[in-house]
């Protein structure tokens, strides 16, 4: 093929799915142009196998490809101009970042990374160093050295970078070496004033989690664990905040809550966003399958004989209190085998991480086998990292977090209001233009959209003409009811990004392509004052009512959808 011929193969290779046929691709193109010394082609592959491996949450596999770019760059800097360096410098740090959330990267790797970086940068971004280097000292169980980067990372501001993103990250630190106050006071802030950060203010509030409740603030730690979980609870990038709101029903006095949560979200176990979340993760759920054994709330049923009465009435159902979270009837009365929660599905950890082995059949296990299991697990996956590190730092962390008992004066009180999604925790809150109970359909009304905005998390407002609207990242979308009654929902969504009116054609080609291979949104180009603008739309005629929960249904799908959308716009060359 010619040169041209290998630059559609990889225009084309752009376009595959995030598996592993298009790793193999940009691999097969990336060879080629070593052996025929095509430099920038090399780079642009290698560039879209680093985005490629972001995607899959498999940043670890970045590190090769990212250095062979950045040595090309080096012989030849004719070849690229700010911009590349701009996109390799980012991918650089993530690269670095991504230490902390894989064993799987060398510490020798990670250290040449920084100090190249920093090098780089030539003090341009001091911030961002200071913080790299905090994190990498943290991550060792190098506390003073850690301290010290972290008071120069204070200093030098957020630089460009998300203010309040930085507050959350440095927050994070704080609570880790018993700070509970500091750490207050730089989050509480964002709880009230987000700012412009579309993670905000939920991660601010799963952050302080624990330092309101080792602070004895139990009604403050109640309303931000509910507020926050209920955008958590399905977000995919919310992984991580998810061992925070585990630890929070551990520790809070609500571990009947807390299997629920740990129910709910083990299947993202097999997905997730990296081995230190998983492991933070693990370790939440084995400490809350140990408390909820001690406190007579679960137990092991007796094989050898028939279950008692109560056990037989009861079974493993869930009652409604008057706080609105789900919970056994009848505590030290139910038992909770795995299979009766749920748990089927989520007790062979071995096959997601290769870690342990489950003997026996499912039906045998129990809440305290799970939480042997996850215990495994965390402790696994802690000496795999210490393994790399050169330290016992993160199995003494694991072990410290399943030494933790709640605090006297817990439990903490949680709002008294429905669970979000949950149809036994109570109807949904009658809308304000009509009844709104949740299996009744009734005309559309805006009130309805923005409801179901409010149980995702979402922060969202209305225009004078009734559009709803909101920011997810990338994507900003407009929710309005169109028709002559009023009774289509139409879902606008814009990529923030925009390109030069130059590139039509491949613009043109990009959402051929993915109206081709998806079903929603209906992807389209639109040119405002030379530049192209690429959208996309979503329409669901509703003439003979909706249900709230439907409503829900339809809200979601456009949000998530949307945001792929606009992500994957964002992330063309």
């Amino acid at each position: 093929m010619s040169g041209g011929d290998w630059r559609e193969s990889l225009d084309a290779a752009r376009d595959l799915p995030d598996g592993e046929p298009k790793v193999a691709e940009l691999e097969r193109i990336a060879a080629h142009a070593d052996a025929a010394g095509e430099v920038r082609l090399g780079v642009d592959a290698r560039l879209a196998l680093v985005e490629t491996h972001r995607f899959r949450g498999e940043r670890w596999r970045s590190v090769e490809p990212l250095h062979r770019c950045l040595a090309a760059v080096d012989r030849h800097p004719a070849l690229f101009d700010a911009a590349d360096t701009a996109a390799l410098l980012r991918n650089q740090h993530a690269a670095v970042e991504a230490l902390s959330g894989s064993p799987r990267i060398g510490l020798a790797q990670a250290r040449f990374l920084l100090d190249d970086l920093d090098r780089r940068l030539a003090g341009a971004e001091p911030g961002t160093v200071a913080e790299l280097r905090c994190r990498l000292a943290d991550q060792l169980g190098d506390e003073p050295a850690a301290r010290a980067w972290f008071a120069r990372w204070r200093a030098a501001g957020p630089g460009h970078r998300c203010a309040a993103c930085v507050a959350v990250r440095q927050a994070g630190l704080l609570t880790g070496w018993g700070e509970w106050a500091e750490a207050v006071r730089v989050l509480e802030p964002l709880t009230t004033d987000p700012g412009d950060c579309t993670d905000q203010p939920e991660a601010a509030l799963a952050a302080l989690l624990l330092p309101y409740l080792r602070s004895g603030r139990y009604d403050d730690a109640g309303r931000a664990h509910v507020r926050a979980y209920r955008r958590h609870r399905r977000e995919w990038t919310a992984f991580g905040h998810l061992p925070a709101h585990l630890l929070f029903c551990a520790l809070g006095g609500h571990p009947a809550r807390g299997l629920e949560i740990l129910v709910e979200q083990l299947p993202r176990l097999a997905r997730p966003t990296d081995e230190r979340s998983a492991m933070e993760f693990a370790a939440a759920g084995a400490l809350l399958c140990r408390l909820a054994g001690e406190s007579g709330l679960v137990r092991t049923p007796d094989p050898s004989g028939p279950p008692d009465e109560a056990e037989a009435d009861a079974g493993p159902h869930r009652s409604t209190r008057s706080t609105g979270h789900p919970g056994p009837a009848r505590r030290g009365h139910e038992s909770w085998p795995v299979d009766a929660l749920g748990l089927g599905h989520a007790t062979r950890l071995a096959e997601v991480f290769g870690l342990v082995r489950a003997a026996g059949s499912a039906g045998g296990r129990d809440v305290a086998t799970l939480g042997a299991e996850l215990l495994a697990t965390a402790t696994d996956l802690a000496g795999r990292f210490d393994a790399r590190n050169g330290t016992g730092h993160q199995s003494g962390q694991v072990a410290a977090r399943l030494a933790e008992r709640p605090r006297a004066g817990v439990p903490a009180p949680l709002p008294a209001e429905p669970a979000p999604d949950d149809a036994e925790a109570g109807p949904v809150d009658a809308e304000p233009d009509g009844p709104g109970a949740p299996g009744v359909p009734v005309p559309l009304t805006v009130a309805m959209v923005v409801a179901a905005l409010e149980r995702r998390g979402d922060r969202c407002a209305v225009d004078p003409a009734g559009a709803v609207v909101g920011r997810w990242g990338e994507a900003m979308i407009r929710f309005e009811r169109v028709g002559s009654r009023a009774e289509i929902l139409h879902a606008r969504v814009v990529a923030t990004r925009r390109l030069p009116a130059g590139r039509r054609a491949e613009a043109y080609e990009f959402v051929n392509a993915w109206n081709r291979d998806r079903l929603q949104p209906r992807a389209y180009v639109h040119e405002v004052e030379d530049e192209l603008v690429l959208a996309g739309d979503l329409t669901t005629d509703l003439a003979h009512g909706v249900a709230p929960a439907q409503v829900e249904v339809l809200v979601d799908a456009a949000v998530t959808t949307g945001v792929a959308y606009a992500e994957a716009v964002a992330a063309l060359p």
